[in-house]
Parts: C-alpha cells; sequence; structure tokens
C-alpha cells in the first residue's frame, strides 16, 4: 500500500508520455513521497505501454474504451490511498503536486486544479474552451453546490476509498464532471488549487476531446443531475 497513485490516463501517447512520467518522478522525489505511477492504458497501438514500463511506471490495460473507464480502471487497480490524476500529454505541470499532496494530507477529499487561477501558456486552450468552460463549470456549480470554478481541469487528487464510493460510472469525458457532483453530493470536503496548462507535447495530433461532442455530454449529464 502506497500514500500516494500518480494515476495517468492513456491512449497513444507516445510523444509525451516518457517526459511526463519522469517529471511526475521527480517531483515524487522531491517531496520524498511514498507514491507509484500508475498508466491505464486504453488500447493504445502506438507502444506507450512499453515506454510507460521502461520509464518506472506500472501498468493497468482498461479493456473499454474511454476517458472515464480509464481512469474507473485506473482509480481500481490503484495502490495509493490517495490518487493524483492528470493527463498524459504533458499539457499539466506534474512538477508541482505539493498543494495536492498537501491539501489531501489535511482531509480534503477533492482537490481539484484550476487553469484560469493558475495560468494558461498561449496557445494551450482554444478559445470556444476558454468560453465554454466556465459557462459548463458555472451551471455544474449551480446544480449540485461544488466550490470550483474549473470543473474540466485533468490534474486533480482525491481520496480512493471515498471516490470507489461513490458509485462512478461514466466512460466518457463526463467522467470529469460526474466525479465532482458525485463528491459535492456525498458532503466530502472539496478544495481548489491554481494550476497551470502548457501546450500538449502531442506533436500536433490531433487531442482526444471533441469540443462540440464532448461538451454536450457534459451538458447533457449537468441537466440530468438530480
Amino acid at each position: 500500500m502506497k500514500e500516494f497513485t500518480v494515476l495517468l490516463p492513456c491512449l497513444n501517447e507516445a510523444d509525451s508520455l516518457a517526459f511526463v512520467i519522469g517529471e511526475a518522478a521527480a517531483e515524487i522525489a522531491r517531496l520524498g513521497l511514498d507514491a507509484e505511477i500508475l498508466v491505464s492504458d486504453n488500447g493504445s497501438t502506438d507502444g506507450s505501454p512499453e515506454i510507460a514500463a521502461a520509464a518506472g511506471a506500472r501498468i493497468v490495460h482498461a479493456e473499454p474504451r474511454g476517458y472515464g473507464a480509464a481512469l474507473l480502471c485506473g482509480i481500481a487497480a490503484a495502490e495509493g490511498k490517495y490518487v493524483i490524476m492528470g493527463d498524459a500529454d504533458g499539457s499539466y505541470d506534474f512538477s508541482d503536486l505539493a498543494p495536492f499532496t498537501e491539501n489531501l494530507r489535511a482531509g480534503y477529499a477533492l482537490v481539484m486544479g484550476n487553469r484560469f487561477r493558475g495560468g494558461i501558456e498561449p496557445g494551450a486552450m482554444p478559445l470556444l474552451h476558454r468560453l465554454g468552460v466556465p459557462a459548463l463549470s458555472w451551471l455544474a456549480r449551480l446544480r449540485c453546490g461544488a466550490p470550483v470554478g474549473d470543473f474540466h481541469c485533468g490534474l486533480r487528487g482525491f481520496d480512493r476509498e471515498r471516490a470507489l464510493s461513490l458509485g462512478l460510472q461514466c466512460t466518457g469525458m463526463e467522467f470529469a464532471t460526474e466525479i465532482i457532483t458525485a463528491f459535492a453530493k456525498s458532503g466530502a470536503k472539496i478544495t481548489e488549487v491554481p494550476t497551470k496548462l502548457r501546450r500538449d507535447r502531442r506533436g500536433g495530433k490531433r487531442s482526444h476531446l471533441r469540443t462540440f461532442r464532448d461538451g454536450w455530454r457534459h451538458l447533457k449529464f449537468i441537466m440530468g443531475m438530480k
């Protein structure tokens, strides 16, 4: 059993994966954490699992496809008391995990990153996302009361056992909203910390995020909340 698991959902991230694992490993060493790095691979065909293993990460294979499916598989397989998850494309800064570890240890069940407070590198977020994310976050906050300004930030930490008890089931991108609303409705302590967003290291490959499709899935989930 570890104190922390750094969880990376992965689908064909060969261009960035070694960098992200190396950055996370350096931060784990700097902070002296009892932690593992776990890659939840979602069917990569570009050698990502082999790259992850060579970089020192543990691998789990998520059979169902989808962002949420990869995370659900990773959370179930994690050995850490706390899970800190983030994208494997290099867009999030894993060299500053202290705000997450400190708040988790202080008793917060969910610690969210906020890119609008931490800074967004030029070209890192399309204009439609700069407009849509705050709007969807406002609506979700109105519906569930979570003190979160950036519902779609991919860098976040949480208590693993609490997460497993929430009955999470979304397999797509809307998982990002589901986990926050579930924690909020459970009465869990939630806080938010500034997080930087960088240009990704995917070498110009198309993002896994589809603006209109995934935005609609988030909106449909939010409006369907009870």
